[in-house]
């Protein structure tokens, strides 16, 4: 899209397929697995993502309640239109991932933004904002968990007073976990819906190998119902919500949950000293500059406001620097004066971006 410049607003990986992966998807074509999608890889997909979840996370989730979809966001729109009403109101904690602010008004739904708030040099949601915004008309609450783009990793703690709120407003939440496979030590992922029975009974869940495993082409993702009433519910419309979830997406996707474990340690690992580099390199090369460090994903949120950049910011840099980033306007008034960082790059090349933009804020500086 931008060439001859280096892309950090993409959230995907430089960083290949992990062989697992590779392997069973080869095995697929040379076995003619490239018609619709068979129930026995339906199967096996469910029971892949079941065994992950109570591996990685301790939550039993039956394998009948893993139902596939073709990504998150179609998640997130037939979530909108079976559990909420035209008219009503969605809360998106923000600054948000772009398509959240976006996809509710397609759907007919007004979008109300509540800006997240610091405690203890993380940010976290506003509580008495989002019960406002239900007494506002919301009925559908937007919890991105670990957080796009300020890579906060909930805690328990946390989770349970978003519930209570929820609970009390009679809401909704769709649960975003696409990102928790990356999460950073001493951060534990928490899924929302494993709480309690509070908290399960007004959730859907949508979850993905895309982001981790790097598979956001081969479009499958899942979605986890935790209630009897949900469960019902998607007998009716089920099979036309999982239309268009690829065939060998749902191979992908099974290899990665089932044998990708040991590949994504390597990443996670690799990308854990991406952050931290990153965090130095904003230190010493952009002082006036703020980031916090990601506990999860491979985005950071840039905070540029001090060094003033006129008009488009994403298209300045481009421009002046040689880097393509997200302009955190896109992510909601929070996030204006924001740049949104993709760090999964080869190390050379983070330190290269970084030193480009400081090259171009320099000489800016000094026109």
């Amino acid at each position: 899209m931008f060439p001859d410049v280096i892309g950090a607003f993409v959230a995907e990986m430089d960083f290949g397929v992990a062989p697992p992966v590779r392997d069973a998807m080869v095995s697929a074509l040379d076995r003619g697995l490239t018609g619709y999608l068979p129930a026995h890889l339906d199967e096996s997909l469910a029971a892949a993502m079941s065994d992950w979840y109570r591996t990685a996370y301790g939550w039993e989730v039956p394998a009948g309640r893993v139902h596939h979809v073709p990504d998150v966001i179609a998640a997130f729109e037939l979530t909108i239109e079976r559990f909420t009403t035209p008219g009503s109101a969605v809360i998106v904690p923000t600054p948000a991932y772009m398509p959240f602010l976006t996809v509710p008004q397609l759907h007919g739904r007004r979008v109300i933004e509540v800006p997240s708030i610091p405690v203890d040099g993380r940010s976290t949601m506003d509580l008495d904002g989002i019960a406002r915004a239900f007494d506002d008309g919301a009925e559908l609450l937007v919890v991105c968990n670990p957080h796009n783009p300020l890579g906060t990793v909930f805690t328990r703690a946390e989770l349970e007073a978003v519930s209570h709120v929820v609970a009390g407003k009679k809401g909704r939440v769709f649960s975003d976990e696409i990102h928790a496979p990356l999460v950073y030590r001493p951060a534990r992922h928490v899924p929302y819906a494993s709480i309690s029975e509070e908290a399960a009974s007004h959730t859907i869940t949508a979850a993905s190998a895309s982001k981790a495993w790097n598979l956001a082409g081969l479009k499958c993702a899942q979605v986890i119902l935790s209630n009897e009433a949900d469960a019902a519910a998607w007998e009716e419309f089920g099979f036309w919500a999982g239309h268009g979830t690829s065939t060998l997406g749902a191979v992908a996707h099974a290899a990665a949950y089932t044998h990708g474990g040991p590949w994504l340690e390597q990443i996670v690992d690799y990308l854990d000293g991406n952050r931290r580099l990153l965090a130095e390199l904003v230190a010493e090369h952009l002082p006036d500059a703020r980031m916090s460090m990601p506990e999860a994903t491979y985005i950071a949120l840039i905070d540029f406001r001090a060094y003033g950049v006129p008009g488009d910011p994403a298209e300045w840099f481009r421009t002046h620097a040689g880097v393509a980033m997200t302009d955190g306007a896109a992510c909601g008034v929070a996030g204006i004066g924001h740049m949104r960082f993709v760090f999964a790059l080869p190390r050379p090349l983070l330190r290269t971006a970084i030193e480009r933009i400081a090259s171009a804020l320099t000489k800016a500086a000094h026109a």
